[in-house]
C-alpha cells in the first residue's frame, strides 16, 4: 500500500506540474487561444475514451498517429499558435523568455560586413560597450543614425569623404563616422598590420569596445577585444562573437 502514499519527490513534482499548468492559464485567458487547448483536450479525450472502452479500431489509428501529433496540432492551430506566440512577444515582462528569436540588431551589420568583404572595402567600425569613447568621438562626425547596410556602404565607399577613419556604434545605432583612434605601438602588431588594423588594436588597448576590421587589400574579416587580433574570420563566427562580446 505504501506505492499509493506520496513521497516528498512526488509532492514537489505535482507543485510543479500544477504551477506551470496555472501559469499558461493565466497566459491562455490573458492573451487569447482557448481553441489550442480545446483541440489540445479533445485528442486526449478521444485517446483516453479509446483506450478505456477497449475500441480497437481508433486506437490503432490513434497510436499510428501518435508520433505525428505535435505536427498535426501545428498544423491545424498554426493561426491560432502564431497569434498567441505575437502577443507574448509584446509583453514587456516576457522578452527576455523571446530575447533568442529575437532578430538581431546587428543583422544589417553583419551583411554589410559581409558585402564589404566580398567587395574588398576597407571598414573600421567600433562597437562601444561599457566604458564611453566620448574624446575620440569628438575627433569624428557626430550623425546618429540607425544602423543599415546602405548606409554603412556608403560611409566606407572610398569615394566619399567620410570613409577615412572609424565608424563608433552606440546603443545600437551609427553615433559617429571618421573617427580617429589611437595606434597599437604593440611591435608585433606593427610588423604584420598596417594603420587600419592597429587602430582597431589600439582602441581595444585603452577600452571595452569591440572593433570589426575588414581589409581593403585582401576582404578578409578581423576583430579585435583586449588589445587582441583575431583574423580571417567567418560572418557566423563574428556574429557569435557580436553577442558574446557586447552588451
Amino acid at each position: 500500500m505504501n506505492i499509493f502514499i506520496p513521497g516528498l519527490a512526488d509532492v514537489i513534482d505535482i507543485l510543479i506540474v500544477a504551477f506551470i499548468l496555472y501559469r499558461f492559464i493565466l497566459l491562455l485567458r490573458k492573451y487569447g487561444g482557448y481553441q489550442i487547448v480545446i483541440g489540445l483536450a479533445a485528442v486526449f479525450v478521444v485517446y483516453f475514451s479509446a483506450t478505456v472502452l477497449d475500441l480497437n479500431m481508433v486506437s490503432s489509428i490513434l497510436k499510428v498517429l501518435k508520433d505525428y501529433w505535435v505536427i498535426l496540432f501545428i498544423i491545424l492551430f498554426q493561426q491560432e499558435i502564431r497569434s498567441l506566440f505575437s502577443k507574448l512577444a509584446q509583453n514587456q515582462n516576457l522578452k527576455f523568455f523571446f530575447s533568442s528569436v529575437k532578430k538581431s540588431v546587428y543583422s544589417p551589420l553583419l551583411n554589410a560586413v559581409s558585402i564589404m568583404s566580398f567587395r574588398k572595402m576597407g571598414a573600421l567600425i567600433v562597437i562601444e560597450n561599457n566604458r564611453k569613447l566620448n574624446n575620440l568621438i569628438e575627433s569624428g562626425e557626430i550623425i546618429d543614425a540607425q544602423i543599415s547596410v546602405k548606409l554603412l556602404l556608403t560611409i566606407f565607399n572610398n569615394k566619399t569623404i567620410l570613409h577615412d577613419g572609424a565608424v563608433i556604434i552606440r546603443n545600437d545605432r551609427i553615433l559617429a563616422v571618421k573617427v580617429v583612434l589611437p595606434l597599437s605601438e604593440n611591435l608585433e602588431y606593427a610588423q604584420k598590420f598596417g594603420t587600419r588594423h592597429l587602430a582597431a588594436i589600439g582602441v581595444t588597448e585603452e577600452s571595452d569596445a569591440f572593433v570589426i576590421v575588414v581589409s581593403e587589400e585582401t576582404g578578409k574579416i578581423s576583430y579585435t577585444k583586449d588589445g587582441k587580433i583575431t583574423t580571417d574570420v567567418m560572418i557566423d563566427e563574428l556574429s557569435q562573437k557580436i553577442k558574446d562580446e557586447t552588451r
